[in-house]
């Protein structure tokens, strides 16, 4: 079974690397469709897959299509009951759905205030009261995750599983504008930085070209991290 899978620009779009991550960190077959984002096709692009309006999108080897990441995830875990995209683990495995879920439908001030971008970090980033409070949510679930499921890999629930696809972006996020995060959560964020799956689609991103720009660059630019430690 091969999906179809269509997404945005790799250095922006952080539900475009959610779909990614998903299929390409357990091995399951697909294939990669671009779409213009930020070329203002993606009306176009997307119009054969009704009701899609956002990337990413995946049809399935049937023709099902499936237009938000909650649902694509959802979806692989029952047509791959083999692949562990969950912890096995039952206790486990409901605090792994309910921690991706509450990514995927909150924290906004952190999504607002903090766009996602692979090309370099920002010098000099203030984050507002509502960012330091998703962040804290963020670590207080994060920590949740380790003390109990996590000792025994780098990833929240030992090895890496939906919840890590979930926030891979939000690690993006904090390494980026440099967001003030626990020695812990910098080493969660590590992981994700150096990963070689994560890499390799960093390493697509920067082949892209953006002009114009398309986000405000109010503050300096700083290199990307290689080690936060």
């Amino acid at each position: 079974m091969t999906y179809q899978l269509y997404i945005g620009d790799r250095t922006f779009s952080s539900w475009s690397l959610r779909g990614w991550l998903m299929l390409a960190k357990f091995n399951i077959p697909h294939k990669i469709n671009m779409v213009g984002l930020y070329a203002g096709t993606m009306a176009q692009d997307l119009a054969h897959l009704t009701p899609a309006r956002t990337v990413p999108v995946m049809q399935t080897a049937q023709g099902h299509v499936l237009t938000d990441s909650l649902a694509m995830a959802e979806t692989l875990v029952e047509n791959h009951p083999d692949v562990d995209l969950y912890p096995k683990d039952p206790a486990a495995r409901a605090l792994a759905r309910s921690i991706t879920a509450e990514m995927h439908s909150g924290f906004g001030a952190l999504r607002d205030a903090c766009p996602m971008m692979l090309a370099f970090c920002w010098d000099g980033f203030t984050p507002s009261e509502g960012v330091k409070k998703d962040l804290r949510r963020i670590e207080e679930l994060w920590t949740l995750a380790r003390e109990r499921h996590g000792q025994d890999g780098p990833w929240l629930f030992g090895t890496y599983s939906l919840a890590d696809v979930f926030y891979a972006p939000v690690a993006m996020r904090i390494a980026a504008y440099q967001l003030p995060v626990s020695d812990a959560a910098q080493a969660y964020v590590q992981a994700h930085l150096t990963d070689p799956t994560f890499l390799e689609w960093r390493a697509l991103a920067m082949q892209e070209v953006h002009e114009p720009w398309p986000y405000p660059m109010t503050h300096a630019r700083k290199p990307w991290p290689v080690d936060l430690r």
